[in-house]
C-alpha cells in the first residue's frame, strides 16, 4: 500500500480506470485538483490521484525547502547535473501508488500516468523504465530527464505506450525547446508521441490544452459496460 499522500477526485460512477497526475516544483496535488474536477464531468469512471511531493532543499531556488519530487540544479542547462537519485527515490513512491491501484482490480492497461514540468519529467522517468504497459503517458510543459541514461532503460513495454505531450510556446520556465527536443527524441526511440503546442501560452496551462487532454483520457480510458 501507498504512503504518499495524495489529492483524490473520485470516479463518479462505477471506478474502471485511474490517472496518477503528478504536480510540479513548488506545488502540491490540490494545484490540480480544480482541471481533475473538469476532466471528471466527460470521465466519470476515472479516479484521479494527485500525489503530494515531500519537502526539501532545491538547489536553483537558493537551497529554499519547498515541495519537490528531487533537487533541480538549473534550470538554463536542463541536461546537466541532475538529480538522479532523488528521481530514483520519487519513483518507487509513484510505483507504490501505481501498485496499489493495480491491487486494488484497476490493471495498468487502465491507468495514465501524467504530471506538469518537474511531475511530467518523472512520468517519462518512471513510465519508460516501467515493465507495466500503461494506457498512456501524459507529459505537460516537461522534458526528459538524465536523457542519455534513460533511454538505454526504457522497456520494450513503455515503447508500446502512447505519449501525449503538450507545451506552451512561451514557457518562460522549461523553454519550448525543450519540449520539442523530447519529443523528437523520443520519436527517434520509437515512441507514439502526440506533440500538441499551445502559442503564446507560458509555463501554465490553458483551456485547449485541457480540453486536449480530456480527448487523450478519453480514447485511452474508455467507459466500460
Amino acid at each position: 500500500m501507498s504512503t504518499l499522500p495524495a489529492a483524490i477526485v473520485r470516479a463518479r460512477s462505477t471506478h474502471t480506470a485511474s490517472v496518477i497526475f503528478i504536480h510540479g516544483l513548488g506545488d502540491s496535488g490540490h494545484g490540480w485538483v480544480p482541471v481533475a474536477q473538469i476532466l471528471s464531468q466527460s470521465l466519470p469512471h476515472v479516479k484521479f490521484i494527485m500525489p503530494h511531493a515531500p519537502e526539501q532543499a532545491v538547489t536553483v531556488n537558493g537551497g529554499f525547502r519547498m515541495p519537490s519530487w528531487y533537487d533541480i540544479k538549473s534550470l538554463e542547462k536542463i541536461a546537466g547535473d541532475e538529480d538522479e537519485a532523488g528521481m530514483n527515490a520519487s519513483m518507487m513512491k509513484i510505483n507504490d501508488l501505481i501498485r496499489s491501484e493495480v491491487d486494488a482490480g484497476i490493471p495498468a492497461n487502465r491507468i495514465v500516468l501524467g504530471g506538469f514540468s518537474q511531475g511530467a519529467a518523472l512520468t517519462l522517468f518512471t513510465g519508460l523504465q516501467s515493465e507495466r504497459r500503461f494506457a498512456g503517458l501524459a507529459v505537460l510543459s516537461g522534458y526528459l530527464p538524465i536523457r542519455d541514461k534513460i533511454l538505454t532503460r526504457a522497456t520494450d513495454a513503455s515503447k508500446k505506450v502512447p505519449v501525449f505531450q503538450a507545451h506552451g510556446t512561451a514557457d518562460e520556465v522549461v523553454m519550448f525547446q525543450y519540449g520539442e527536443m523530447t519529443s523528437e527524441v523520443l520519436k527517434k526511440n520509437g515512441y507514439n508521441v502526440d506533440f500538441r503546442t499551445y502559442r503564446h501560452m507560458g509555463h501554465s496551462t490553458c483551456n485547449d490544452e485541457i480540453k486536449d487532454l480530456g480527448q487523450f483520457l478519453s480514447k485511452q480510458l474508455p467507459e466500460q459496460s
